[in-house]
């Protein structure tokens, strides 16, 4: 009851959020540092003052969060959250970006701000340092990491995402791991050191589980392979430690150019192999790190990572590399890096040719050499396909040194039992899809995938946008090939040959659905189909409620590709068109209507198609002008007209279906085809084809959902660890689903409540402003100042030529014991804090609200332009 009670609501939420992935656990994570020097300090002998002197001299911790003062500015919680973190950890800094309004024609000035707890329960703002624009002109990541760099101290800085953590007896090898830069295993020096990564989102779901077995691949073995003996090692990302004094000097940590800087992570390391950097990585100390939980998520991640890799290939740090390295190292690298991601895009493609290849054999009669059949070895190809199995060989190895044999082995059984081979080429085709999408195409972005704990059922709608395009389409075509190879083919061994290519087209439709909680449960599975068929007719409302509008965001970039790029679909509509004509020659379903008259004529029935198809073109040209009953009423019958039609003619003669299954395949090569030349009328087709496409993923889950097992050993084997530790995964997904049909308002008494809280905090806090702002006009106006700012500022809107014109507002700021205006007039910040001070401008002094500035250091400045720069006389504040 009282982890419920508003009285405990700050240690409720203390205690859920040191279980996500969210700043406060990242922070108080990174904050075992201090503690740890501070036994160090104490095991040295050394009284408090000498150890709090050091403290800020050996370790400091900023989070560079650019948004803070625009939270400010809104009275965000989180701005309050933030205070709270640097009132509880006094070494904590953070640093924003702030914008000032100069002038009423809307010119900004842009500051790089570091504020701190002044140990009274206040904020107090160090630095100030003004910026020639707006920072973030790329990648907002690295930019935010850049802004930040100026306000580090020491020699060595270590780069953490917020979705990290760390350990008190990790923070105590800090210190050895530091005397690795002064080791030189070469000629060159050390300057990246990489740390191990401790996943701790292991245990939430399957889905978990899988990256975090990924990650213990490829940053346990595979970058201590990478390091030695292949020596070339880059930066993967957080949580390396870089020697600051090398990096400074040669270009930062961060490259942010936009698009092709999209991992900016790597372009560190480039930087590093060019400029005669060397990297090593040290596996006894460990950082925390949190992955994606959910199918979404981890696919955004996938794709992020694709498009940087494709982003790569293009860069000039990559050509310069690679001209500088040696074969061997060459090699290396190109498989440790964007190598994977080419490899990726030949498997997909190889099973791609492989699939068509075989129904064109089947179809044209090929199979043969001469008079002899082609006699497939099923059963070599079946051992051939064993053999990926052994690259669980490390992985089983590696867990078995950490873990125990017995629990490895169980480990890679449940693996295998809950679907993770689905979900391993799932993302193969991934990846192997945005790689080529962004060097055919470009048009990388960065995807934020949120940290969240997913446990909510993402409707069908939803799922078929997200994988359509990437898996959804490439599996029905897969699948519809091995059907027609299976038909026509006369080598025998149907399943020794294709068991491989059915595994990848399942693994491509069923993945999404499988991986998605509750999907097997009867209601949920009627009310999205509901909501699927509601978008497909949908016309307005963005692309979320219109399949309209989401296929044509989806397949914008189609006419705009280059021509080159354009070859690659050329050819897969002569596929298509391969496949339509050997069909149609086809001797599939051949009927003699000449000895069985139909009882209706074939071209009667042609006919009354083509005229319903004109009728319904007709109706969607006035369906606007027409009442909603009869419009409704008109396309009812159109729809069963045609679906009576399209029966008979299928009766009546059975090769209509044949010419059917071919005229599909043409249609489809002639659509390709106006895609790419932007003709919109292709766009009918294509809607039937997500009709289609939709009801083949529907059936399934219709006749799974039927039986009531399904959905149990679903929800059992995808929350296998949680259940195995007594976690109610049942009331958790029932609770989820029912927040999510509710929009979220469980109990709308509690919640209106607490609006109503949340509004009184905000109206207190606006008087509170609105109080000081007077208290403030009183005084300046009893100083000497003969108007008030208000209506001064009304005024001069009305004025004309007040728009180019600066705000001038003077006012008097008592320094020591003379009195003076201060230099620029008064300045509001968009965080609602007056910038005054000699940060800011190079002269003036606080203003004695808001935040406090650093005492001002007696100097001689010196001004150039916008800018002042000033030679401290003292240290400057840490």
């Amino acid at each position: 009851e009282k982890v419920w009670s508003k009285k405990f609501v700050d240690e409720t939420r203390q205690w859920a959020s040191i279980r996500a992935q969210t700043l406060n656990r990242t922070v108080s994570g990174m904050m075992y540092f201090e503690k740890a020097l501070r036994l160090l300090a104490n095991l040295e002998r050394l009284d408090d003052d000498t150890t709090n002197d050091l403290m800020g001299e050996k370790f400091g911790y900023i989070v560079s969060c650019q948004v803070y003062g625009q939270m400010k500015k809104d009275q965000d919680s989180k701005a309050d959250d933030i205070d709270k973190l640097m009132h509880r950890y006094p070494h904590l800094r953070i640093a924003y970006i702030d914008s000032v309004r100069l002038n009423r024609s809307g010119d900004m000035a842009f500051y790089s701000c570091l504020v701190k707890s002044d140990g009274n329960g206040k904020i107090q703002e160090i630095y100030r340092v003004r910026l020639p624009g707006n920072p973030v002109l790329g990648e907002g990541k690295p930019e935010n990491q850049n802004h930040a760099m100026i306000f580090t101290r020491g020699e060595f800085v270590q780069t953490i995402d917020m979705n990290q953590e760390g350990y008190f007896e990790e923070a105590l090898k800090m210190r050895n791991a530091l005397q690795e830069f002064a080791k030189r295993d070469g000629p060159m020096p050390t300057t990246i050191l990489g740390l191990r990564e401790h996943i701790f989102t292991g245990s939430v779901s399957s889905l978990a589980n899988y990256m975090a077995l990924q990650e213990t691949s490829f940053v346990t073995l595979g970058q201590r392979v990478l390091t030695k003996p292949l020596c070339i090692r880059l930066h993967y990302g957080h949580p390396d430690v870089f020697d600051k004094l090398f990096f400074i000097t040669r270009g930062g940590i961060s490259k942010s150019s936009k698009g092709i800087n999209l991992s900016e992570d790597i372009f560190a390391g480039y930087n590093n192999a060019i400029r005669g950097g060397q990297v090593t990585f040290k596996e006894y100390i460990q950082v925390g790190k949190g992955r994606d939980v959910g199918m979404s998520q981890i696919y955004q991640f996938e794709a992020k990572l694709s498009q940087g890799a494709g982003e790569q290939s293009l860069s000039r740090d990559v050509y310069r590399l690679c001209h500088r390295l040696d074969f061997s190292r060459l090699l290396s690298y190109y498989f440790g890096g964007i190598g994977h991601y080419f490899s990726n895009v030949l498997t997909v493609l190889t099973v791609y040719v492989v699939v068509y290849l075989m129904a064109i054999l089947a179809l044209y009669d090929l199979e043969k050499i001469g008079d002899r059949l082609i006699t497939p070895m099923g059963t070599i190809q079946m051992l051939l396909g064993g053999l990926g199995l052994l690259q669980t060989i490390p992985l089983f190895s590696t867990l078995g040194v950490e873990r125990g044999w017995w629990a490895s082995f169980r480990e890679l059984v449940q693996v295998f039992v809950t679907g993770g081979p689905l979900h391993f080429m799932f993302h193969i085709q991934t990846k192997a899809n945005y790689m080529t999408q962004t060097i055919l195409v470009g048009g990388a972005k960065y995807r934020p995938t949120g940290r969240g704990f997913v446990t909510q059922h993402t409707p069908m709608d939803e799922q078929y946008r997200f994988f359509a395009s990437s898996h959804l389409y490439l599996g029905v075509e897969m699948g519809a090939g091995l059907i027609i190879m299976g038909i026509y083919s006369d080598a025998g061994q149907y399943f020794g040959r294709t068991w491989s290519l059915w595994l990848a087209s399942l693994s491509f439709l069923a993945s999404p659905f499988w991986f998605n909680p509750l999907t097997f449960e009867w209601n949920v599975v009627t009310a999205d189909y509901a909501k699927f068929i509601s978008w497909m007719t949908g016309k307005s409302g963005g692309a979320t409620r219109s399949w309209s509008i989401w296929w044509s965001e989806e397949n914008s970039f189609y006419s705009k590709m280059p021509a080159a790029s354009k070859l690659w679909f050329v050819i897969k509509s002569i596929l298509y068109l391969t496949i339509a004509e050997g069909i149609a020659r086809s001797d599939l379903l051949k009927a003699d209507t000449t000895l069985n008259k139909p009882a209706i004529a074939i071209s009667f029935v042609v006919a009354a198609i083509v005229v319903l198809f004109v009728f319904w073109w007709l109706l969607s040209m006035v369906e606007h002008l027409m009442p909603y009953p009869i419009r409704r009423t008109i396309g009812i019958l159109i729809g069963i007209g045609l679906m009576v039609s399209c029966s008979t003619i299928f009766i009546e003669d059975s090769n209509f279906i044949r010419y059917g299954l071919a005229a599909y395949y043409g249609i489809g090569a002639m659509c390709q085809i106006g895609l790419l030349f932007g003709i919109k009328s292709v766009k009918n087709f294509y809607f039937v084809h997500d009709l289609v496409c939709g009801h083949i993923i529907f059936i399934p889950l219709f006749i799974l959902a039927i039986f009531q097992l399904p959905h149990h050993i679903q929800t059992w084997l995808l929350y296998h660890n949680a259940l195995s530790t007594d976690v109610v995964v049942s009331n958790i997904l029932r609770y989820a689903r029912k927040s999510q049909e509710s929009g979220g308002q469980v109990a709308p008494n509690e919640d209106l409540v607490e609006q109503i809280s949340e509004l009184r905090k905000i109206v207190q806090k606006q008087e509170q402003l609105i109080g000081e702002l007077g208290t403030r006009a009183a005084t300046s106006s009893t100083a000497g100042m003969t108007q008030n700012p208000s209506t001064d500022a009304i005024a001069s809107l009305i004025k004309p030529g007040a728009a180019d014109e600066p705000l001038n507002i003077r006012h008097t700021v008592n320094i020591g014991s003379t009195i003076r205006p201060a230099m620029g007039g008064r300045t509001m910040s968009t965080s609602t804090l007056d910038v005054w001070g000699e940060m800011a401008f190079g002269d003036g002094a606080s203003a004695g609200t808001g935040y406090q500035t650093a005492p001002p250091m007696h100097s001689n400045p010196t001004t150039m332009g916008d800018f002042s720069f000033t030679q401290p006389e003292a240290m400057p504040p840490r």
